[in-house]
């Protein structure tokens, strides 16, 4: 039965497709008959195999943009995964498709790229998450699809879990549906804390809506061929906490990973994050449980599974600082940064600003030390001018230990010189009195005055490093509003308006306008009636040329007189 429907499915496809022989068409033939011979000896398709007829339709779908192709390549996959594999769920799928993973990279928004989920399986991770994806933009740009995860695809980079922010039940299930034949699982994001996440109403601003995440868990669950998992924060209240986990085990999720700290535990107020709600909710579901927060060494991984019992361990930015953690190294930081970057170079392409951000991490102690490299290394727009900043970070680390001073350094406050990798630790939050002020918050309020407005002059004292900068680049620019100049506003939108506009307009309505008259504006430099007028000059003149040549054509070429014979009648008169 399953060899029956893989070659009805299959085999009328491929064999459309592939009746024009080429380089990956070759490949792909060797997959399939692999796979039918798997099929014809054992009676059953395994995951490999089951992977590799995935790979058929990425391929197709890369190669063949007919819409038609794409529905047949997706109809198909969805039977056979149906067909030939069941679902694995909770510590099923956590020992055989994860391999009971310990060390995990947690998802990271333009952090957690190929290339640096690559750097940290080569130093230990044996699980890691793609950044955060927004599950609508997802669905809607195919842009967005293809660079941020189908060109990603690697099999070094298993096993994989592509995670998602969503709030609509509908939406989250059509990304899953696009992405789950590159990946191993799906994550709901419940724990994002970030202003962007409330505005957009995702991530963690979504805790306290349990019949809506019970909903979209559910349908996932129903409809992916791939598990589901989850990724929340705790609640202030260890019993609400575990009622909560509970509430997502029982809609479908069959892995759960705690971050230790509330909603309000972010920025200036991260805090330590508490395992002891992370072991409460372990202690309380029938699913795997990954811990996330307080991880900066690999004593901490090893502490953490022993308190609270979990499964794994995931890593954020002890991982982002030192790549090495899972390793139980502290490597020099060069070491690091010129691996990153060979990994970088071998699987391109690779947001530059992601591997600018990396550098700042790994860099992070050293740059608060040389810091006119620091504004080198934001400045530079080519990879080649981030590695050479990067040598000579190393260059000028390696001249300081030439000259001995790896002890003094540590009078910083480091536990390591600052060459070496280590996490960066945040100041702790000051401590709360029973309403709710700090207890200097008195002083606070004498120190941390809202800055007074400038002054007419606009004074170096006064400004902000933002108008310093303004002028510096111009001495005469002007920051008090008294004084600015007032501008006309534009005639149908408030904007200021051209100042020797044709319409009184602003450019945006200018042009519009200018468009649909098909008029010109000097001041806007708009030129659609010169256009126009050009273009259709130059069609008058094909037409006059092509009437001339017809002319020429219809006409009969007169023979040319021969001068031998009128020499001849001249001879004989």
């Amino acid at each position: 039965m399953v060899s029956s429907l893989l070659k009805s499915s299959f085999t009328p496809l491929l064999s459309s497709v592939f009746s024009t022989p080429h380089q990956k068409g070759a490949t792909i033939h060797q997959i399939r008959n692999h796979l039918y011979q798997e099929v014809e000896a054992t009676g059953k398709v395994s995951h490999r195999c089951y992977f590799a007829a995935a790979h058929i339709c990425k391929v197709l779908r890369q190669e063949y943009s007919t819409n038609l192709l794409k529905l047949q390549c997706t109809l198909c996959c969805q039977a056979g995964r149906s067909a030939i594999m069941d679902k694995l769920q909770g510590f099923e799928f956590w020992r055989t498709t994860l391999k009971e993973a310990r060390f995990v990279v947690a998802p990271m928004v333009d952090q957690s790229e190929l290339a640096w989920r690559l750097l940290s399986r080569r130093h230990g991770a044996q699980l890691c998450y793609t950044p955060m994806l927004h599950a609508q933009v997802f669905v809607r740009d195919a842009n967005y699809r293809r660079e941020n995860l189908y060109n990603e695809v690697c099999e070094e980079d298993r096993p994989l879990i592509v995670q998602f922010c969503a709030n609509d039940p509908e939406v989250f299930l059509q990304a899953s549906l696009l992405a789950q034949d590159y990946c191993d699982a799906i994550d709901l994001n419940l724990g994002c804390p970030q202003m962007i996440a409330k505005r957009g109403h995702y991530g963690v601003f979504l805790q306290d809506e349990w019949e809506l995440l019970e909903k979209m868990v559910r349908l996932a669950n129903e409809k992916l061929s791939v598990p589901i998992t989850c990724k929340i924060r705790v609640f202030k209240e260890v019993e609400k906490t575990v009622r909560y986990a509970q509430m997502l085990e029982k809609a479908g999720c069959q892995l759960l990973t705690v971050h230790g700290r509330t909603k309000d535990q972010k920025g200036a107020m991260t805090g330590i994050a508490n395992w002891e709600h992370i072991k409460a909710v372990r202690k309380a579901v029938n699913i795997p449980v990954f811990a996330n927060g307080n991880i900066q060494h690999l004593s901490d991984v090893e502490r953490c599974i022993q308190e609270t019992g979990v499964h794994g361990v995931m890593s954020a930015e002890g991982n982002l600082h030192n790549p090495a953690l899972f390793e139980g190294r502290s490597p020099p930081v060069w070491e690091m940064a010129e691996e990153y970057l060979e990994v970088v170079k071998q699987y391109p392409p690779c947001t530059l600003s992601y591997v600018r951000a990396h550098l700042f991490k790994l860099w992070h102690h050293t740059l608060q030390i040389h810091q006119d490299l620091r504004e080198d290394l934001a400045k530079v727009k080519t990879l080649e001018g981030l590695a050479d900043v990067s040598k000579q970070l190393r260059l000028r680390c390696q001249e300081e230990i030439a000259k001995g001073k790896d002890v003094e350094e540590k009078k910083g406050g480091l536990p390591f010189p600052h060459w070496i990798c280590q996490p960066y630790i945040r100041p702790a939050p000051k401590d709360l009195v029973a309403n709710g002020n700090s207890k200097d918050s008195e002083v606070k309020k004498t120190v941390c005055q809202k800055r007074a407005l400038e002054d007419s002059d606009g004074t170096a004292d006064t400004l902000s490093k933002n108008k310093q900068k303004k002028r510096s680049r111009n001495p005469n620019k002007n920051f008090c509003p008294e004084q600015k100049p007032k501008y006309i506003k534009c005639e149908q939108c408030g904007n200021p308006k051209g100042n020797k506009c044709v319409f009184n307009l602003c450019r945006g309505c200018c042009k519009k306008k200018a468009f649909k008259e098909v008029a010109d504006c000097p001041s806007h430099g708009l030129r659609f009636k010169t256009k126009a007028e050009k273009q259709k000059a130059e069609e008058d003149g094909k037409k006059e040329g092509s009437a001339v040549e017809t002319e020429r054509s219809s006409s009969s070429p007169q023979p040319l007189p021969d001068p031998r014979t009128e020499l001849q009648e001249q001879l004989l008169l």
